[in-house]
């Protein structure tokens, strides 16, 4: 079981919960969030209010 999970968010400022020692998919970062899965849900739930890429938003 895995319990260590961290925060990845690509250009479009869309974030994903990764295992901790998963390497990054291309054109994702570490955002700096490590923890339990439901941890980084819930910083993901609190940071990433407007849903739409960035490149939508006005």
């Amino acid at each position: 079981m895995i319990d260590a999970f961290r925060v990845v968010r690509n250009d479009e400022e869309q974030y994903s919960v990764l295992p901790a020692d998963m390497l990054n998919p291309p054109g994702w970062t570490d955002e700096g969030t490590i923890g339990t899965r439901e941890q980084c849900l819930a910083h993901i739930a609190a940071v990433w209010t407007d849903l739409r890429p960035k490149s939508l938003r006005g």
